[in-house]
């Protein structure tokens, strides 16, 4: 108790311990990043060995792939890495960005990531201050930050990444931290469905895949976090940004044709800033057209 009411007291030092903690997020968020992805593919891999009746695959060994083993390597050199070797964005800048046995090049993405989940939960914590509210807000974020950058290097939306964002959108509610349990539910069914529907009349009409089941059950989780009545921010948010940053990429690649593009990143960036200024853009938005 002395602990929650110094924090309380001491804004500032609250501050720099969600810096502090969220720094490490980041650095398991990379793992996640990295991991999941392939966990889930192998999980596929074995399936489907079993399924089509592959001699062995049940007993077959295979090597221990989760988010916790094999520890940290190098994926050239594969030398385990030491424990000051992971420290957050410190340790890319004293190692030059490369490995610290073979001098590989390490992706900027990795510090990238840390930096922007620190950032963007220090924001949150001034936003919401020491409540309940910045707790959920905080796992929020991170469950955003991990599915969209998956979605950029797999076009997939992990279920175990959404279905997590669902349930903690429903608890939320449960104490009304940023809408009531009616909102929540109708928020869940009516994401799903908005999705889904569009989807099956495009698919009707042009006989074309438009978007995954990953999109609607992301967008079923986020109106089950923020409410039904954000969901039109969510929508357009995501539209406006997926069309200027689409047609962006063909002018600079000088890709005109039909290409796919997760859609998942768009509704990561809308979600999140309907969570902090959705209320506003909605009461905005309002008093424009009366």
């Amino acid at each position: 108790m002395d602990t929650i009411h110094f924090l309380n007291e001491n804004p500032n030092f609250f501050l720099m311990v969600v810096a502090a903690l969220s720094l490490i997020v980041g650095s398991f968020l990379n793992v996640v990043i990295y991991r999941l992805p392939r966990m889930i593919e192998n999980d596929w891999n074995q399936e489907c060995r079993q399924y089509l009746g592959f001699k062995n695959a049940e007993t077959e060994p295979t090597k221990t792939f989760s988010l916790s083993l094999p520890f940290s390597h190098c994926p050239e050199c594969k030398k385990t890495l030491k424990p000051w070797h992971n420290i957050p964005i410190i340790s890319y800048i004293v190692l030059g960005g490369k490995c610290a046995y073979c001098k590989a090049k390490i992706s900027v993405r990795y510090p990238f990531v840390e930096a922007l989940t620190c950032f963007t939960s220090v924001y949150i914590a001034m936003h919401f201050g020491f409540t309940w509210q910045t707790l959920a807000a905080l796992f929020f974020t991170w469950i955003l930050i991990a599915l969209t950058f998956i979605d950029l290097d797999f076009q997939l939306l992990p279920d175990q990444l959404t279905f997590s964002l669902l349930g903690l959108g429903l608890g939320c509610s449960l104490f009304n931290l940023f809408c009531s349990s009616q909102d929540a539910i109708i928020g869940a069914i009516a994401g799903y469905l908005l999705f889904a529907i569009t989807q099956a009349i495009f698919k009707l009409v042009t006989g074309k895949v438009g978007m995954g089941e990953g999109d609607y059950k992301f967008l079923a989780a986020l109106g089950a976090f923020i409410g039904w009545q954000m969901l039109p921010v969510i929508i357009l948010l995501a539209s406006i940004s997926g069309i200027i940053i689409g047609v962006t990429h063909m002018v600079i690649k000088h890709q005109f044709k039909s290409i796919p593009l997760p859609f998942g990143p768009y509704l990561a960036v809308a979600g999140w800033i309907s969570l902090m200024w959705g209320s506003d853009i909605m009461r905005i938005y309002l008093h424009v057209i009366q």
